[in-house]
């Protein structure tokens, strides 16, 4: 048991690249990943735009058969997982002691989508015995154990946006309390689909900005209309500081504390003040032991929807008072 969780392994897939080291050269010359989709024709939508992600072929990793019984979002999943482990060097010869919690807030919706497909086209006898297997929310992290071999605690965080962050927050409980010594956690998504985009577009909440992709996402502007949507994975490798330091490991960052809470609100729109997410930045802030003014960078869920935006700013103040207008704020 220990009290500290460090991090020793990052991997990603996304639409800026198809690892880390390539996303981050994009990040720091401000290159957007969002353009035109091209995964499916858009003629009909009210949006045609997305962060997809570009060049990706599962066959390049994973062996063929393998990838052809896992949803996009697995093969994200699974891809940015080996990336951290590489990273990390991590070793699998006491994976009892190795767990793994992926969030996703739809799972494997492509898959889904196309088995419907089937099932009206050529009757439910011709459906795919592998549509489950693919599709449930517990897919990815479940495909990720198996290929690791790690057989420490495995489930799914399901929390719509903020399914890779919990499971991050979980993760690293899981190792204070004893439980693991190592886990894997993040997210992965894979949602740019007709029956997704058409959810979202009916629901308001995509922008609609289509002339200009990559200025389409805009947080916190006066002229927002909306999020674009995006793909990809992102895989931490977490451990107990002891066994990091015991097996020499290079440590990267260290996670202090996870707040989280629920608006019991409504099912969409935010508490107005933006009570809910203030109280789970102060829940973080005490289990750390830190002040408001020793944070001096914030990571926003930043929607660019009206209601999202601005109660996210009223909980920031409310927080960090007068110290909110002097973090940079992404």
């Amino acid at each position: 048991m220990s009290d500290r969780v460090v991090i020793t392994g990052i991997g990603a897939v996304s639409p800026l690249g198809l690892n880390v080291p390539s996303m981050w050269e994009a990040l720091v010359n401000s290159r957007s990943g969002v353009d035109h989709i091209t995964l499916f024709d858009p003629e009909l939508f009210e949006t045609k735009i997305a962060a997809e992600v570009k060049g990706f072929n599962a066959a390049d990793y994973l062996d063929h058969k393998k990838a052809r019984h896992m949803d996009r979002y697995a093969h994200f999943a699974v891809v940015a997982s080996l990336e951290a482990v590489e990273q990390a060097r991590l070793s699998f010869d006491n994976a009892e002691e190795i767990g793994v919690i992926i969030g996703s807030g739809i799972g494997g919706l492509g898959t889904l989508s196309a088995q419907f497909g089937v099932l009206a086209e050529r009757g439910p006898r011709k459906v795919s015995p592998f549509l489950i297997p693919m599709m449930i929310t517990d897919a990815a992290s479940g495909q990720v154990s198996i290929l690791l071999g790690a057989k420490g605690v495995n489930f799914c965080a399901t929390s719509a946006c903020s399914s890779g962050a919990d499971a991050i927050g979980e993760a690293c409980e899981i190792i204070k309390r004893g439980d693991a010594q190592v886990m894997l956690a993040g997210g992965a998504e894979a949602a740019i689909t007709p029956i997704g985009m058409a959810g979202f577009n009916a629901a308001g909440a995509l922008s609609t900005q289509n002339d200009e992709p990559q200025k389409a996402s805009r947080p916190f502007d006066a002229q927002r209309d909306g999020f674009v949507i995006g793909e990809g994975g992102a895989v931490l490798v977490l451990e107990s500081l002891p066994h990091a330091l015991r097996r020499g490991a290079n440590i990267l960052a260290e996670v202090l504390s996870y707040g989280a809470t629920s608006d019991a609100y409504h099912i969409t729109q935010p508490a107005a003040g933006g009570e809910g997410g203030a109280k789970a930045m102060q829940i973080a802030l005490r289990k750390a032991g830190i002040r408001p003014d020793e944070i001096d960078y914030i990571n926003a869920h930043g929607t660019s929807t009206p209601l999202n935006d601005k109660s996210e700013t009223m909980a920031i103040k409310t927080v960090f008072g007068q110290h909110a207008y002097r973090m940079p704020i992404s």
